[in-house]
């Protein structure tokens, strides 16, 4: 374990708990058939690798390599290249300039903004090598290459190839080919010249209506044409054969990554676009009506509410939530939709029965656009099929925390596939309890669905969740598992609190009911500030059933619009070192995304902690 830390090139004392992620994608990966994850491999000479070209080109540099998956967002610094995913084995390590291995993506689906944005600030990596074909990641690229003129090579080259990689210390690609390279390269790459996207007709493989046809050819505009040619292309990528017409959209893209995001709404709203189907709206970067009394400087401030007038100017509605499934307008049972955020698109599929992909940032508009999504992956049933099974008892006396903490563990576990989780049937999680679940499973997993037999509505039984197979895989979560997650997600050493962190996803009424009751009575400490952020709809309702004036008497600050995600100073405060929260999404990103420590556990231990000021390190109960 030491000897591998060591070949990271990354200082250990940036990683967390570097040993419990290696041991997850130890466990994972050598249960799949073929692969030998950690295998010597001798360097004697070069040696290459054919896959699949998801974006062509050509690249030659030093080889970044990690055997775990790597979100963008939350997990990637946009304007230096920087890992700052303080869970990730790459942490602290810099992609910009080098070919960038992962077996896949994972977590937000804003990956695909911070990829323009690092291709656009000429802080990308020179070429990025994958296990498996990642929508997410490549959809940034194609943006790149289809609106701005810019890319780089993208290939995936399966499982047993990818651990031939490990050790290697650089490599070039060329057109669907890697080659090994025994040394490090002499010279860095020198990025190509800007590439002429194609945006000739797909061939005949993917049926396309007279609509269809008609877009791909501009009748209905310039907005409409670029987001056919994109929604084609990754319809190509993924092997769909037609498309089909979605319900409603969600749309994640107007969360503010810097000017690329900015740059690319502008420049559908100066081609005239206009949405096709009803669409919401996610969180933003700023509470949209308070920005400036919340003090937020005015370079970010600025920039982040002018995107989300873009969308609207688009047609979409305002509804700035991360929570989309707590608006009236939620998807039926059944029902095709195109949605983005990650912990939405989990909900959706797995909670309510909708059917979407988990959709990059961009890509999602463009099928909003269009009303048109490739039919495949999660849309069609064996897209939906489980393929791990996993057995897990919920511990006597669990609190709330039980399940963004299962939920934490199951993703890791699962990376790329979908899980059927046994055992919980008596359990009768709340939808909150199945909301906190999906944020933490889609933060670690790059699966776009899960299912809890005797609980979702596509898994009464295993078989039904599996399509009739028996699971490829089957694994035991047991206590001490849960442990070492917990340690993971309650990082921090110190005692001391000074911020309450609540509303990542964005709070439902009943969290809102439960939290003013948890606080009635009580008071505050002068030391520890509360913040609860919520979507204008929830804040509505609450505002008029009487719990928002608890919470303000308690002295929480109350944001709509924006989230956790998004936030900084000086919302959170300058003082801030350690900060703590029930959301195990937000645990997991807070130490990259705001440089602060967490600690992590139920509402009824985050209230207790508002009063409190401190925490200890101790296990709840029903894990000690």
């Amino acid at each position: 374990m030491e000897d591998l830390r060591c070949r990271l090139s990354v200082p250990v004392d940036s990683l967390v708990s570097v040993e419990y992620f290696i041991q997850i994608a130890i466990y994972t990966v050598s249960h799949q058939k073929g692969v030998h994850m950690f295998s010597n491999y001798e360097l004697d000479t070069a040696r290459q690798i054919e896959g699949r070209s998801l974006v062509g080109g050509s690249a030659q540099s030093d080889l970044v390599y990690s055997t775990v998956g790597l979100s963008f967002w939350g997990g990637v610094e946009p304007f230096t290249g920087e890992v700052i995913d303080r869970h990730h084995p790459l942490s602290g390590a810099f992609i910009d300039g080098k070919v960038l291995a992962i077996p896949s993506g994972r977590g937000s689906c804003t990956g695909s903004s911070v990829m323009l944005e690092l291709i656009l600030n000429g802080h990308a990596p020179a070429g990025l090598i994958l296990a498996e074909p990642d929508e997410i990641l490549t959809l940034g690229v194609l943006v790149a290459q289809v609106i701005f003129g810019k890319s780089f090579p993208v290939l995936s080259i399966g499982q047993e190839a990818f651990a031939q990689l490990e050790g290697v210390p650089g490599v070039r690609m060329e057109e669907g080919t890697v080659t090994l390279l025994a040394d490090h390269p002499s010279s860095a790459w020198s990025r190509p010249s800007a590439v002429t996207a194609s945006t000739s007709v797909p061939d005949d493989r993917i049926a396309l209506s007279a609509e269809d046809r008609e877009t791909l050819q501009g009748q209905h505009g310039k907005a409409a044409q670029v987001a056919m040619q994109l929604i084609l292309k990754v319809a190509q990528l993924q092997g769909a054969r037609e498309l089909i017409d979605v319900k409603q959209a969600h749309i994640d893209g107007c969360i503010y990554t810097g000017h690329a995001s900015l740059r690319f709404a502008r420049q559908l709203v100066n081609w005239g676009a206009k949405v096709r189907v009803p669409t919401t709206l996610n969180s933003i970067s700023v509470d949209q009506r308070r920005w400036r009394e919340l003090g937020i400087d005015p370079t970010l401030g600025e920039p982040a509410s002018a995107l989300g007038d873009a969308y609207l100017q688009m047609g979409a509605k305002v509804s700035f939530t991360c929570a989309p499934y707590l608006l009236d307008t939620k998807p039926a049972f059944g029902e095709q939709i195109v949605w983005a955020e990650s912990n939405a698109v989990v909900f959706a599929n797995s909670v309510l029965g909708a059917r979407t992909q988990k959709y990059p940032d961009y890509l999602d508009i463009c099928i909003a656009l269009t009303g048109r999504a490739p039919l495949t992956g999660s849309h069609v049933d064996d897209g939906r099929k489980a393929t791990l099974r996993l057995d897990v008892q919920k511990p006597e006396g669990a609190d709330d925390a039980f399940y963004p903490l299962l939920g934490y563990h199951a993703g890791l576990l699962a990376t790329t596939e979908i899980p059927v989780i046994c055992g919980l049937e008596e359990a009768a999680p709340s939808l909150d309890d199945l909301k906190a679940f999906s944020a933490a499973f889609a933060t670690t997993s790059a699966a776009p669905m899960f299912h809890i037999v005797g609980i979702t509505p596509e898994a009464p039984s295993v078989g039904a969740a599996s399509g009739g197979d028996v699971p490829r895989r089957r694994i035991t979560v047991h206590r001490s598992d849960l442990v070492r997650a917990w340690r993971e997600l309650d990082s921090s050493p110190e005692e001391a609190v000074q911020l309450i962190s609540l509303g990542n996803p964005h709070f439902s009424i009943t969290e809102c009911q439960r939290l003013a009751e948890l606080c009635t009575g009580r008071e505050k400490s002068p030391d520890t500030e509360v913040v609860v952020t919520m979507g204008r709809q929830i804040n509505e309702q609450a505002n008029e059933a009487g719990y928002l004036d608890v919470l303000r008497e308690f002295g929480a600050t109350l944001i709509t619009d924006t989230c956790w995600c998004m936030l900084g100073e000086p919302v959170i405060p300058e003082k801030t070192s350690t900060l703590m929260t029930n959301s195990g999404k937000y645990a997991h990103y807070a130490p990259g995304l705001v440089g602060r420590r967490v600690r992590f556990g139920s509402l009824a231990d985050c209230v207790e902690v508002a009063c409190t000021g401190r925490r200890d390190a101790k296990l709840p109960m029903w894990l000690s």
